[in-house]
């Protein structure tokens, strides 16, 4: 169904998704899911926007897919396969964020595949797009599943050694209140990456949760201590495993599986007022993002899980949502 059109034109199309009790809607612009509803609840479990002008500005993350590199690379810039590659400074004019200013968020993605309960859309971005090498065609696939489990499969090839690092970038929020502070999150974590002003990692590599307040090993309550940061997580091995669960104060919780080695959390700690779904106004720690992918600035650690995508690989990321009235046992 049509959903919008943007400034030059072009048209943004909406796919609604059903299974059990979850309906789910996306939107052609960024792959993003714009609505997330469940059975028995009254009110939407993401941050939206009922039209597409928001998704252009203040928006423009919420509920997509980032890339091709998710998350910072430091100054900008890495080496690679011999070469120096300058990628789009867009933010702070200092590093690169999710893929650069015209990344996959902001594409209109084409659909090629909808079932009731299936939906895959397609996106190709040509060789030295937002200053990467190689043109890449990237593929993702939303299924909502029995269990009330919203899986998202993530594929990409390139014709050139290139950085590949994408993520779904919703906002969660369970219980329809103005803030998820007092929601619980647990974290296989044993690690976490420290870093310097600008949000990158700095040069001590990860440090151990252990005694910080990003140790959510056991299930807390979030609070407002600010948090954006990776975490390293346990069990690394390129399987799909449960890596963290979020849980409403009236149980409602959602168990996050992927096959990643890493989860950028982001509390919202730093969001302006936002208008969401149904007039909602949504400010600060409004919504938590749970961003599963490798390491930031991977481009420039060679000590971190590498984000380098040959010609001769595929790249391939599973991430699931699954929600459950009751806390998990």
């Amino acid at each position: 169904m049509p959903f919008g059109q943007l400034p030059d034109g072009r048209q943004v199309e909406r796919i609604t998704l059903r299974g059990g009790g979850v309906t789910l809607c996306l939107l052609t612009h960024g792959a993003r899911v714009q609505d997330l509803r469940l059975a028995g609840v009254d009110h939407p479990l993401v941050i939206g926007s009922d039209t597409i002008a928001p998704y252009l500005n203040e928006m423009m993350y919420h509920g997509a897919i980032v890339g091709r590199c998710a998350n910072r690379i430091a100054q900008a810039r890495f080496d690679l396969d011999g070469g120096t590659f300058y990628t789009d400074p867009n933010e702070w004019g200092l590093q690169t964020l999710h893929g650069g200013a015209d990344g996959t968020s902001s594409q209109i993605w084409q659909i090629a595949a909808v079932s009731h309960d299936r939906a895959s859309l397609i996106c190709e971005l040509p060789d030295g797009h937002m200053g990467f090498p190689g043109a890449m065609s990237i593929t993702v696939t939303y299924s909502v599943l029995s269990g009330d489990t919203v899986t998202i499969d993530i594929s990409a090839k390139t014709d050139r050694a290139t950085l590949c690092n994408f993520t779904h970038h919703g906002y969660f929020f369970l219980d329809g209140k103005k803030t998820i502070t007092d929601h619980a999150l647990w974290i296989d974590a044993d690690f976490y990456l420290p870093v310097d002003n600008t949000l990158i990692p700095t040069q001590e590599g990860p440090a151990p949760v252990q005694d910080t307040r990003f140790d959510f090993r056991v299930p807390r309550v979030i609070g407002t201590a600010g948090l954006d940061h990776n975490f390293c997580l346990n069990n690394s091995n390129g399987k799909l495993r449960p890596v963290a669960s979020l849980t409403a104060p009236g149980g409602l919780t959602m168990e996050v599986q992927t096959d990643q080695p890493g989860l950028q959390v982001y509390d919202a700690g730093q969001q302006s007022i936002v208008v969401g779904l149904g007039g909602r106004k949504h400010g600060a720690f409004a919504g938590i993002a749970m961003e599963t992918q490798i390491w930031p600035d991977a481009a420039n650690r060679p000590d971190f899980p590498s984000a380098t995508l040959f010609p001769h690989q595929t790249y391939r990321h599973c991430v699931s949502y699954s929600f459950q009235k009751g806390a998990l046992q």
